[in-house]
């Protein structure tokens, strides 16, 4: 195993290849429990609030669910057969609270636990370093009913699973992240109601986010008490967000979706605050009433390394009189307070997704948490894109794919370069699959999927990410 303390090095590569990464970086591959493993009703799992919220007419696109995604239960041992094959380091996965906890509460479900002591037994006989996501968004359904993240006692039950995972897996898992993407599951899931659980009150919203970060710190506490050893994280989803203009109004309304975007949590968790200005913009939506002694403490128990989860970048303008031009389009609730705020479509490449590709974005990102936050360890736990892929003659040439991974790549070299403790990269996603409220409509893969047949296809980014794995670095362009 690598040590993520130790400060980058110069890599040796073959000939040819102009960018080396750092001796022992980490190359992965990331998915996440809902999106891949079905067998929704099997081995004891109980519903959580993504059955509810795909199984409700008119939440995701077509009612598609994620009762069978990929069938990962039922073929992991493939999986992870052709993780090796691709010469993975590392994959991150995350685990199912239903699966584990059904109800979640009380004792664990044994042969959940079993499924996902396979898949470790599995990775690391083939040499993949596991990376244990704890949380990828599915809450336990009776969790949801007793009032969700907005509710306090959720995070208390969000550390007693984590202390039963840890129990099972701890002697072979050494990393640990406690959250993925809190700000989707706050202001999507309880601020705009675009996933699950679909509820639409940004007081709430607000309310589940400082909750979520609670869980993670209570979660963080019972892993170095019980695992001193563990490597443990958070991961959050983070975007640089620039102004439309050099007007003042304009840099105003970047300051406003930087703040819910990016400070509400870098702050808590990195200095143990919540940002001033955030407070400011959000008194007419909560007075912070939540927040209880003691609370930003736990929230901010020091960590080992930073998952950084990256996509796009955000062009914002504040809010003129009169039509908008086509290319603004409005903020949505899921940016309570600064629902005013508009959004600007820049006529540069975008993903299938409609997410604008802005590979600069990411040395931004990374720049400015190190920079500003911390000296912590880094590491790109998602990035990636959708783009429509076709079978021809049994291959898929997702040239696109490539070329953004290609181009994030290089970024991310650039970051190491500038003082960037950068320790590894997990390509999002391992394979296609249940992309949320888009169901199966969105692939952003390396390995495509027959939904009908669960043929796995490697595309030709898969075969290109194995070579960079192989080589650790890039060939020159």
């Amino acid at each position: 195993m690598s040590d993520p303390s130790r400060p980058p090095a110069v890599g040796v590569l073959d000939q040819g290849t102009d960018l080396a990464f750092p001796p022992g970086f980490l190359w992965g591959a990331a998915t996440a429990a809902y999106q891949i493993e079905g067998a929704a009703t099997e081995g004891g799992r109980t519903r959580s609030i993504w059955d509810t919220f795909s199984h409700t007419e008119g939440r995701t696109v077509g009612g598609h669910t994620g009762d069978v995604a990929c069938d990962h239960f039922h073929r992991m041992p493939e999986d992870v057969r052709l993780m090796a094959e691709l010469g993975l380091k590392s994959y991150r996965f995350s685990v199912s609270w239903p699966r584990v906890q059904p109800g979640g509460s009380g004792a664990a479900n044994a042969e959940g636990l079993d499924f996902y002591r396979r898949l470790v037994d599995e990775l690391l006989g083939h040499g993949i370093e596991p990376w244990l996501t704890l949380y990828h968004w599915d809450l336990p359904q009776p969790l949801e009913d007793a009032g969700g993240w907005p509710a306090r006692d959720t995070a208390g039950r969000f550390a007693d699973y984590t202390q039963l995972v840890a129990d099972a897996l701890g002697d072979r898992v050494r990393y640990w992240t406690t959250l993925n993407e809190p700000w989707c599951s706050a202001f999507l899931g309880y601020g705009s109601g675009a996933h699950a659980p679909g509820r639409t009150d940004g007081a709430d919203a607000v309310r589940a986010g400082h909750h979520l970060m609670l869980g993670h710190g209570l979660a963080v506490q019972a892993l170095r008490a019980s695992r001193p050893a563990a490597q443990l994280g958070i991961t959050l989803n983070l975007y640089p967000v620039t102004p439309a203009s050099d007007s003042a109004a304009d840099a105003n309304a970047a300051r406003r979706i930087d703040a819910l975007a990016n400070r509400f949590f870098l702050d808590p968790v990195l200095r143990g605050s919540y940002p001033t200005d955030l407070q400011a913009d959000l008194a007419s939506v909560t007075d912070f009433g939540h927040v209880r002694d003691g609370d930003l403490e736990t929230i901010s128990t020091p960590l080992d390394l930073v998952g950084i989860n990256y996509y796009s970048r955000h062009v914002v303008a504040a809010p003129v009189e009169g039509e908008q031009p086509e290319e603004y389009w409005r903020a949505p609730t899921c940016w309570p307070g600064s629902e005013d705020v508009r959004f600007v479509t820049r006529g540069v490449p975008v993903t299938d997704m409609d997410w604008e590709i802005d590979a600069p974005g990411l040395v931004e990102t990374l720049d400015r948490v190190h920079r500003e936050y911390t000296d912590l360890p880094l590491y790109v736990t998602e990035n990636g894109s959708a783009f429509v892929d076709v079978v021809v003659d049994g291959q898929v040439d997702d040239a696109d794919r490539l070329a953004y991974f290609d181009s994030h790549l290089r970024s991310a070299h650039a970051a190491i370069g500038a003082g960037v403790p950068l320790r590894g990269y997990f390509a999002w996603s391992l394979m296609d699959n249940f992309e949320w409220a888009w169901g199966y409509t969105k692939r952003f893969g390396m390995v495509y999927v027959d939904y009908d047949s669960q043929i796995r296809i490697p595309k030709a980014s898969a075969r290109w990410y194995a070579e960079v794995i192989r080589r650790n670095g890039l060939a020159a362009e």
